[in-house]
């Protein structure tokens, strides 16, 4: 009996250190690296040619210019107002590519070596462009025009300092509804789930953009790396066991709903309407598919573009949106 007895002890002490062992490795963070995406050290799979784009193509007066020295990339200038909006216009440097599958950092960051001369300048951006039909478009037009989501935009600061500064910025707060005339969001992430930088989008990123936009000023942005990094699991919080209720799996399954309001289409008001009848239907090069008065002044949002360009005279200083011509669906420069 004494012998069955000290084996009995023996047994439960095996099993009481099998399972602190089994508990301490379930509960040890897997911690995931981070994912190259943009670096300038020849490595073939991240190294990318940069294209400097300033505000002069839509009649600003921003400049700048986009250098490459032996370990990082630079971009100078300055972004001033553009005069036919009053308002401050940009400069960016762009990479088009194939780029490291990103997926497993979506719930992380993106993160940029960064250092500056002008840290106080207030209108750094970043984005990313992934399921666009066509990446420079969509980073052009920012959603607000059709054909052109796809073009994930963020905000960044870059801290003060002579050395390389480790910026991130959360996959979270990029969106790809925003104005093409501010950059400044229409809708966040957390508004609208199609905004936002999923993990089957950062599978297949298509280009990177950094932005000097919204702010006037002297701009100096030097880039080492830009990198995708998943987010720190906490040392306690995996569970050896998830559950989930069917009608929890059947919500995160179910597609998103599209809802379509309806619109009825009016003219300008008495004191704005210059035009003597409703506007021709039918336009050519599908102008009146057109329904958004996509102007840089506020107009009511059920004129359309046709009725906001040729009839009410709010608009008289301006001429049709930036890039329309070039939109996928119209394609004039093509025809």
């Amino acid at each position: 009996a004494a012998v069955s007895s000290h084996f009995s002890v023996i047994a439960m002490l095996a099993f009481a250190a099998t399972v602190k062992q089994v508990l301490s490795t379930a509960t040890t963070p897997t911690v995931l690296a981070s994912i190259p995406l943009v670096t300038f050290d020849g490595e073939k799979a991240t190294t990318h040619e940069f294209v400097e784009l300033n505000d002069p193509v839509m009649g600003g007066r921003s400049s700048g210019t986009w250098s490459v020295m032996p370990t990082f990339g630079v971009m100078d200038g300055e972004v001033v107002d553009v005069p036919s909006l009053q308002a401050p216009g940009f400069i960016k440097a762009a990479a088009d590519g194939a780029f490291p599958d990103a997926a497993s950092a979506s719930a992380g960051a993106l993160e940029l070596e960064v250092r500056s001369t002008t840290p106080q300048y207030a209108g750094f951006r970043v984005s990313l462009a992934a399921g666009a039909v066509a990446p420079p478009y969509s980073c052009a037009g920012g959603g607000s025009i059709p054909l052109s989501r796809g073009c994930y935009k963020a905000k960044f600061s870059v801290p003060a300092g002579d050395g390389w500064h480790a910026v991130s910025v959360p996959f979270a707060s990029f969106s790809d509804l925003w104005s093409p005339a501010t950059g400044e969001h229409t809708k966040e992430c957390s508004e609208d789930a199609s905004a936002c930088l999923t993990a089957k989008k950062l599978s297949s990123l298509q280009r990177v953009e950094l932005w000097a936009e919204g702010a006037v000023g002297k701009v100096h942005l030097e880039l080492k790396s830009v990198s995708a990094v998943p987010a720190a699991p906490h040392p306690n919080s995996t569970p050896l066991l998830t559950v989930s209720s069917p009608a929890a799996l059947a919500a995160a399954a179910a597609p998103a709903a599209a809802t379509t309001a309806s619109r009825t289409a009016t003219r300008p008001p008495a004191p704005f309407g210059t035009c003597s009848g409703a506007v021709q239907k039918q336009l050519r090069f599908g102008i009146s598919g057109r329904e958004q008065p996509t102007v840089p002044v506020p107009l009511p949002a059920t004129e359309s573009l046709a009725e906001a360009v040729c009839c009410d005279n709010r608009t008289v200083a301006y001429a049709e949106p930036r890039f329309l011509y070039q939109a996928l669906d119209i394609a004039l420069y093509s025809r």
